[in-house]
């Protein structure tokens, strides 16, 4: 290996301090700065000490950063902070308590604060396994508040101890929304076909047709989670190609094990002039983007390992030209889901019209390369059309409609892709949106109007008026032609008001397009539709949290929380949530 030519430090010198030795002055000098006076402090001497507010940090912190209950009665924590002050003193049980009073009071503050928006709700269902054979339901809110922004807040973690049962999930979610008194305010749902199985599903239409029959029937039940169907994606392709994605690995790691063999390969890459600025580290397979990354480094040195298997002997990892070529194939197709996934890392929630284009692109690539003339790519793909393509049936409607909802694409975004993806059928498809829009916004029409009121004179001659529901159902025969024409009314209210938005000029394309900011300052020019916007560009098409995107497992709840009681572990789980929120 070598001693490095520059002088090196013993090791004594490295472990020594210098004595810092002041330069000597004359106190006599014009300008010399009199040495300042050090004074001894006694920490927290002055400070007044305050019981609760010590809890409620303490409480705080322990939420935030997922610490146990009892780190109260750690000896290095009780140390530190009766070095900070004395007189504080915590146990387990008042720790607890407070995280309680905590979860309790920013409940109250949501529950207000849901109350107060005009729109809907959107959920996702995530279900979270433990080692322990539970599962723990997550429940979480997607809305926008009344500064247009969209908000996202998770509601209840619920211990599901057999959730195999089909009546299980909606049983749950009905109690959940009944105890925020949310039932009326529901609008669609997401959720994951890998955990809810078809009967589950048809209970939880039924659910959403119940509390919100006036909007497609409750029918806006979303049977796919956006990054869960990416992993599935890129699981196939990791496990079909996982011999040739070895071999990098084992080449990667053969480079990076020893600092002579890196050094020699770098010294082989400048040589060569090698272009490429990536550098080589070894995957972690439980986060595939960061097998992505280590293919595409690794293709794009492939000639360095080339020279490397010429010029080392112990290096006999290398991969033949063909092998290579499946290599780069491999990170056209994980760039795209890459790409797809990302999205989902932005600082700020995604509106729902963001990931029409992803999902359409992936839809068109997939159906193209799943009948490519080469026989690799065409083996590669076709399995993964056949998947996604249930996917994008399932989903193509609702983000059809939010892009629509977007002032930059309108109707001609979904013309332009789906004339690519169905071809001569494209016109079908087209009318299937435009229907489904005018649809659901013939409804938004219908909430809005205010229920029709009938005078009536009672026996003492004394008119008053009723509304229907205050009749008897058969006590107006033109009961059902009053309604009738209240909704016609709605109707040609509805296309001049729609209509009028879809014929305008579209708007520039600018990355930093706020489209609810667009909605808030033209709600006075188009009332209803603004509402429908609301809640179209809330819907949310992933109910994985952000930093688990890339995962390759399923997110666990750990061994410590599932040791509490579930109460405990709703309360500490959704009141870091609601603080982080709040804080942000």
């Amino acid at each position: 290996m070598g001693v490095c030519s520059v002088g090196c430090l013993d090791n004594e010198d490295l472990n020594e301090l210098t004595p810092y030795t002041p330069l000597k002055t004359d106190s006599t000098a014009v300008g010399t700065i009199p040495p300042r006076k050090r004074y001894r402090s006694v920490l927290g001497a002055s400070i007044p000490f305050v019981q609760d507010t010590s809890s409620h940090s303490i409480a705080k912190m322990i939420i935030l950063h997922e610490y146990p209950l009892n780190i109260v009665e750690h000896q290095g924590f009780l140390d530190f902070v009766r070095f900070l002050h004395p007189k504080v003193h915590t146990d387990v049980k008042s720790v607890q308590e407070e995280c309680v009073n905590i979860y309790v009071r920013e409940k109250q503050d949501l529950i207000n604060k849901l109350g107060e928006i005009l729109g809907h709700v959107n959920l996702t269902l995530d279900l979270w396994e433990s080692d322990q054979g539970l599962c723990y339901l997550i429940l979480t809110g997607y809305f926008v508040d009344n500064a247009w922004k969209l908000q996202k807040r998770i509601l209840n973690v619920v211990m599901l101890p057999f959730p195999d049962t089909e009546v299980t999930f909606s049983h749950t979610v009905d109690d959940c929304l009944a105890n925020w008194g949310l039932e009326q305010k529901i609008f669609t749902l997401t959720l994951d076909q890998s955990f809810a199985n078809e009967a589950a599903r048809k209970n939880l239409r039924g659910l959403l047709s119940v509390m919100n029959p006036h909007v497609l029937n409750g029918q806006l039940v979303l049977g796919g989670c956006y990054t869960r169907v990416l992993r599935c994606l890129v699981k196939d392709v990791l496990v079909s190609t996982g011999d040739i994605i070895k071999k990098v690995r084992d080449s990667v790691k053969y480079v990076k094990a020893y600092r002579g063999n890196e050094d020699y390969f770098n010294e082989l890459r400048q040589k060569l002039q090698n272009p490429s600025t990536k550098s080589l580290t070894i995957d972690d397979q439980t986060k595939w983007d960061t097998t992505y990354h280590m293919l595409v480094a690794a293709s794009e040195l492939k000639e360095v390992f080339s020279c490397l298997n010429a010029s080392d002997p112990n290096y006999n990892g290398m991969l033949t030209i063909d092998e290579w070529r499946k290599v780069d194939i491999l990170s056209i197709y994980l760039k795209l889901f890459f790409d797809a996934a990302s999205i989902l890392l932005a600082p700020t929630h995604q509106t729902t019209n963001l990931f029409y284009h992803e999902v359409s692109n992936i839809q068109l690539e997939l159906a193209h390369a799943a009948i490519s003339e080469d026989t690799f790519t065409r083996s590669l793909t076709k399995p993964l059309q056949e998947k996604f393509n249930k996917y994008w049936n399932s989903c193509s409607l609702i983000l059809a409609v939010s892009v629509i909802m977007d002032p930059r694409f309108k109707m001609k975004l979904v013309e332009f892709s789906f004339s690519k993806i169905y071809g001569e059928d494209a016109e079908t498809w087209i009318k299937v949106v435009d229907e489904g829009v005018h649809e659901l916004f013939v409804e938004y029409i219908v909430l809005s109007l205010p229920p029709p009121t009938f005078v009536v004179e009672d026996t003492e001659g004394v008119k008053k008026e009723m509304s229907p529901e205050d009749e008897n159902s058969g006590s107006d025969d033109f009961l059902d032609f009053d309604v009738y024409i209240s909704e016609i009314a709605g109707s040609q209210h509805m296309k001049s008001e729609l209509d009028q938005y879809l014929e305008e000029p579209l708007l520039p394309r600018t990355q930093k397009f706020d489209v609810l900011s667009w909605w808030k300052l033209e709600a006075q020019k188009y009332p209803t539709l603004s509402r429908m916007a609301c809640d179209i560009l809330c819907i949310p098409v992933s109910a994985v949290a952000p930093e688990s995107v890339f995962d390759t497992v399923t997110k666990k709840m750990d061994s410590y929380r599932c040791s509490l009681k579930p109460f405990t572990v709703e309360a500490l789980i959704c009141a870091k949530d609601w603080l982080q929120c709040g804080s942000s």
